[in-house]
């Protein structure tokens, strides 16, 4: 393994034979993971695959991939690796020269490798710098937008992406702590949003009071909810008929996104709700494998608690007519 590292022993793969299974790889099979990640996922779906099977693997963190690489490289040039937000998976596609894949999986959780990497700044536990960019070469980091961001789009961030009840008074809390220093480490973060918080609210909490705000900023940060709409928007187009899409959320909002996407490539008719006869002629493109989430088992929470709040959607790409192909 690089460094010798073993990915395996840093992060354990979320629902990694309900994936296999749902997206049943073939040998010969063409198939993309668009968050690579340490390669779990992909290492699976590659063995089960079999024989001349091909991997596009996507990811925006460089020390992911390198990890990946030496772990996937018993399938050798069978596996192409970009180093690519998922969003811009058809510039992959486009370069191996593939129009279509066999299956494509997404897992939106945050690796182990990023959250216990205290100099990643992802984690409220082990002090590092603010920063959580997955891809730390690009866009503002965390320590940027608390320093700089209205009470008003912060609070919305981590209203809305953290979902924490109490964002305005966590909005407060940080303006009124960066007028005497700027905010530059997680745990200096950490320590401001704890005590936002009320003393019995505090004590009562299950888990750290700033893990919802952390969640909020790093998915404003890496620009999440976007990265996903535009994923969705064009992952259907490059299906297969008879190929499967599954994707892994570890948020409301994600797994509303989906879901909903979901939900539209099912319906075919464009036609406006008020129409009474259908004139567009409009054919389904999916068909909605699980109609609610799949979640990981009992055994699997209790083995990895970070697995508790996963929930896994799966749909079929259907032939142009409409039907399963």
């Amino acid at each position: 393994m690089a460094g010798g590292v073993d990915p395996a022993s840093i992060h354990t793969t979320v629902l990694l034979q309900e994936v296999i299974d749902w997206l049943r790889p073939a040998p010969g099979g063409r198939y993309i993971d668009g968050t690579l990640g340490m390669g779990g996922h992909s290492l699976a779906l590659m063995r089960a695959a079999g024989e001349g099977a091909e991997l596009a693997g996507l990811d925006r963190d460089e020390e992911a991939l390198s990890l990946a690489a030496a772990r996937l490289e018993e399938f050798g040039d069978r596996i192409h690796l970009f180093h690519l937000p998922f969003s811009r998976f058809e510039e992959a596609l486009d370069e191996l020269g593939w129009e279509k894949v066999d299956g494509a999986v997404l897992d939106l959780g945050v690796s182990s490798l990023q959250l216990d990497e205290a100099e990643r700044g992802f984690s409220f536990i082990h002090d590092g710098p603010l920063d959580m960019r997955m891809d730390n070469a690009q866009g503002p980091s965390a320590a940027e937008l608390v320093n700089t961001l209205k009470h008003g789009d912060l609070a919305r961030i981590i209203r809305t992406m953290g979902e924490d009840p109490l964002a305005g008074k966590i909005a407060s809390a940080i303006l009124k702590a960066r007028e005497q220093e700027a905010i530059t480490r997680t745990l200096q973060l950490a320590e401001i949003v704890r005590l936002a918080y009320p003393p019995k609210m505090r004590h009562a909490a299950r888990n750290h009071p700033a893990t919802r705000t952390f969640q909020g900023l790093r998915m404003a940060v890496n620009r999440e909810t976007e990265e996903l709409n535009c994923y969705l928007e064009r992952i259907v187009g490059r299906l297969k008929p008879g190929a499967r899409v599954a994707i892994i959320s570890f948020h409301s909002l994600e797994d509303r996104a989906v879901k909903l996407a979901f939900r539209e490539g099912a319906k075919g008719c464009k036609c406006p709700p008020h129409q009474l006869h259908c004139t567009c002629g409009g054919v389904p493109d999916l068909s909605v494998l699980t109609r609610k989430p799949q979640l990981p088992s009992e055994a699997e929470m209790a083995g990895n608690p970070r697995s508790r709040s996963a929930k896994l959607r799966v749909a079929e790409r259907l032939g142009p007519d409409g039907e399963r192909a």
